[in-house]
């Protein structure tokens, strides 16, 4: 039995004996600071800003440092919920598309994963936005494996001005911002947008910490509403979407915030 299981069977045996709560807390955030090997969420938060804020109390905060750029180094092929995004980012070379945006795609995993299940074109022009810790890994890992130009790192979102395509896989719900707040400073729009792997509740937007196993992480849970409206204000509609069946959140203490599944979509700019 893993740690959330025996939180929520002691939660069931004892929801009324007093007090319980309060120590299956106390008790899980002793594990929280001491995870090393999972995906674990803890608390729930109004904004942003007091989510980064707890955050910092656990320890090493965000993914710019050395241990967290090197966490997916080993981590370079296609799982299941990745295909859907595949599937689009095909269609999209089919298109004629060829400049792609990979925001908050570390040190370049999806475009190595990728590239060996889709053809990608000769004349992809993949640049990847992340934290400075994976852009240096990154930028140094490509040269290595002989693959730039094609692929190329940058630390700020404004890098992506002008691309084609925005593909956004695990990575905005870790944004200060939503992603639609980041566009409207653009002056030329991605005419695709592929979002793979968000956490996306019924009706309910919130903020948690994640303890990613190297660091701790301010982490946004949107609604597919507010997130679609978004960025539809801007242009886009909703094209297709899927869920991330195998990818969820155990929020202990909040089953009504929990997700058993996150969510994909794929947006074309009218």
């Amino acid at each position: 039995m893993n740690l959330l299981q025996r939180i929520h069977t002691t939660i069931d045996r004892g929801a009324s004996a007093p007090g319980v709560r309060r120590l299956v807390l106390s008790s899980y955030r002793k594990e929280f600071v001491r995870n090393r090997g999972q995906n674990l969420f803890c608390d729930v938060f109004d904004t942003f800003e007091s989510a980064a804020a707890s955050a910092a109390t656990y320890g090493v905060v965000g993914y710019d440092n050395e241990a967290s750029a090197d966490m997916y180094l080993t981590h370079m092929r296609a799982d299941a919920h990745d295909y859907p995004a595949m599937f689009w980012l095909e269609k999209s070379f089919e298109a004629g598309m060829r400049s792609v945006l990979d925001l908050g795609g570390s040190v370049g995993i999806k475009f190595y994963a990728f590239r060996n299940a889709i053809p990608l074109p000769p004349d992809t022009d993949w640049t990847v936005v992340d934290v400075p810790a994976a852009v240096r890994k990154g930028a140094a890992l490509a040269a290595e494996r002989g693959v730039v130009p094609m692929l190329h790192f940058n630390d700020q979102i404004s890098a992506g001005d002008g691309s084609e395509i925005l593909f956004a896989s695990g990575s905005l719900q870790y944004l200060p911002h939503t992603l639609d707040t980041y566009l409207r400073s653009w002056k030329r729009l991605p005419r695709r947008v592929i979002i793979n792997i968000t956490p996306i509740h019924p009706d309910t937007e919130f903020f948690t910490v994640n303890s990613i196993g190297t660091a701790f992480c301010a982490y946004r849970v949107q609604t597919q509403a507010g997130l679609v409206s978004g960025l539809a204000s801007l242009g886009y509609a909703l094209r297709d979407s899927w869920a991330n069946l195998g990818k969820h959140l155990d929020l202990p203490l909040h089953p009504e915030l929990s997700l058993d599944h996150y969510r994909g979509f794929c947006l074309d700019r009218r």
